[in-house]
């Protein structure tokens, strides 16, 4: 069946199934959502777990070698599947259709992946998911509701924060979720006097002095290259997540051809990124590498090749961006 997203939690509270397939561009969303089935299937005894990328030498016979293994230490496993949206081949058809018609005893298969399209979701192996198992598509959330989105996650870490506030800071994050999150979560250790005011928060978010993600991401669109660097080492002293930051980059890069609801200051940054990206598909191809190497499926340091993918798309000149030769080669010998 398919659930909608604001609704998959409180079913989650209620029923376990033993297939899911979330689906979306939200990279923040989809991951919450999996670590939160992940969490409900470990209260009913999934003790195992196993993880496969989706990836050039993948084969999809491997769930069904999977799903057949039984592990010496758990009775019970999760079968974790990261896929690209665009991965979803013949042989996936096949492995999934046989998967959903006789799921294997006692294991869970979790599929994440990109935002489907129209034609993927009529597909025979997406209907077979659908009926045997739980399908959440996860969908962007607009400027419009963006501020309620906030509110409940202020709500949810106990924090009380005055309407005008909130719609403060849910400018300031211009639609990005990852920084809305961290923005929520540095507001939570700060222990400040509630409620929490425009005024306040205004003063403890423009004072900090270190890094986010989000002044990262803001800097490259706005070509500020010495800023780059310095956010890329200071994230890394911290011990920010590498994936974490990949993760808000590709989300902006996606969305770089479309302004539609962003304030007019914001439109001319993003349109003239664009303009200097120019190959969208191109920059997402490289972020995939960086994430292999960052998983250590690469030979490369990921955190050099974050910084210098972030230096060419603020646009230094002292760094080109590759060719599509240049990130096929890198994407094989990862």
């Amino acid at each position: 069946m398919q659930i909608k997203f604001e609704n998959f939690h409180s079913y989650l509270d209620n029923t376990l199934a033993n297939i899911y397939l979330i689906s979306g561009d939200e990279t923040l969303l989809v991951e919450e959502t999996c670590d939160a089935i992940i969490g409900r299937a470990r209260q009913e005894g999934f003790g195992g777990r196993s993880v496969h990328h989706v990836e050039a030498r993948f084969g999809w016979h491997e769930l069904t070698q999977d799903g057949a293994s039984l592990s010496l230490f758990a009775d019970r496993k999760i079968v974790d599947v990261r896929v690209p949206a665009n991965k979803f081949d013949k042989d996936a058809s096949v492995e999934l259709c046989e998967w959903a018609a006789a799921p294997p005893p006692d294991t869970l298969l979790m599929l994440r992946t990109g935002r489907l399209q129209p034609r993927q979701r009529s597909a025979a192996w997406f209907k077979a998911l659908e009926k045997a198992g739980v399908v959440v598509l996860v969908w962007p959330v607009s400027v419009q509701q963006m501020p309620r989105w906030v509110g409940q996650r202020l709500q949810a870490k106990g924090l009380t924060v005055e309407r005008d506030a909130i719609e403060y800071l849910s400018e300031r994050v211009e639609g990005n979720l990852l920084a809305a999150a961290q923005e929520v979560d540095k507001l939570a250790l700060m222990q400040l006097e509630e409620p929490i005011t425009v005024d306040r928060l205004i003063s403890v978010l423009e004072d900090t002095s270190r890094f986010n993600t989000f002044d990262l991401i803001d800097a490259v669109m706005g070509g500020d290259s010495a800023r780059v660097r310095r956010a890329v080492a200071g994230l890394r002293e911290e011990g920010t997540s590498l994936f974490a930051i990949l993760g808000a980059l590709t989300s902006q890069v996606r969305r770089a051809g479309n302004t539609r609801g962003m304030p007019p200051q914001r439109q001319h940054l993003v349109r003239i990124f664009h303009d200097r990206v120019k190959d969208v598909s191109l920059v997402l191809a490289e972020c995939a590498v960086v994430d292999r190497q960052g998983k250590g499926q690469g030979l490369a340091d990921a955190w050099i090749s974050l910084e210098r993918l972030l230096l060419r798309l603020s646009g230094s000149r002292f760094v080109t961006l590759p060719s599509q030769d240049e990130v096929f080669l890198s994407q094989k010998g990862s």
